[in-house]
């Protein structure tokens, strides 16, 4: 992917090295995991992309989104899971693939291969499904950060993700990162702050 030379620490979050490597080296496994990235630990939501390639042979965007959906869904809820919620969020990568083989080619690194604004980048991705503003932000710092990945503007839409306190994804590239973002967001916690330093509200 490009960007990945010139990264002195790449992505290290799922302690699986095939895992990790498919992160590294294929645009659509990152997407997947960022996508399944929600109400499950990292180390889970990023080995997504392997479990499918291992279930299927491949993690290629065309192939997925030509498949029967509900077939794509049985091989995503095989246990291991890909997800706790392993039905809407397999239906997710399935119509995102589709989004990925239509607009660009089956690559999902063509999404920010030589996008030269962060403007740009942060409209493509949300027209992925699933891929809301948070998401949109952290993937955009998970980029700049990890993968040299850095269009104009980028620290400034991945907003407080491209600061340099360790909180999301974006700051892991080994064991030891992955516990400073644990520790910082068991902290934002215990403070009634959320990952982006803004007040959790309470329903009562």
């Amino acid at each position: 992917m490009a960007g990945i030379a010139g990264s002195p620490r790449p992505l290290a979050v799922t302690g699986n090295d095939g895992a990790d490597e498919l992160l590294r080296r294929d645009g659509t496994a990152l997407l997947i995991g960022m996508l399944l990235d929600q109400q499950v630990p990292m180390e889970w939501a990023f080995t997504g992309p392997w479990t499918i390639a291992q279930r299927l042979g491949h993690c290629d965007a065309a192939t997925i989104a030509r498949m029967d959906p509900d077939e794509f869904v049985a091989a995503c809820r095989i246990k291991p899971a890909i997800h706790r919620f392993p039905d809407s969020m397999a239906r997710r990568i399935h119509a995102m693939c589709g989004v990925i083989a239509s607009r660009y080619g089956g690559r999902g690194e063509r999404i920010w291969d030589g996008v030269a604004r962060a403007d740009e980048l942060v409209s493509r991705l949300r027209e992925l499904p699933g891929f809301g503003e948070e998401k949109a932000q952290i993937f955009v710092a998970l980029l700049g950060k990890r993968f040299g990945v850095r269009p104009r503007g980028w620290r400034a839409a991945a907003g407080p993700f491209g600061d340099g306190q360790p909180r999301s994804v974006a700051d892991i590239h080994s064991p030891a990162s992955l516990a400073k973002v644990r520790a910082f967001k068991k902290m934002q916690k215990a403070a009634g702050t959320d990952k982006q330093d803004r007040p959790v509200r309470t329903v009562r």
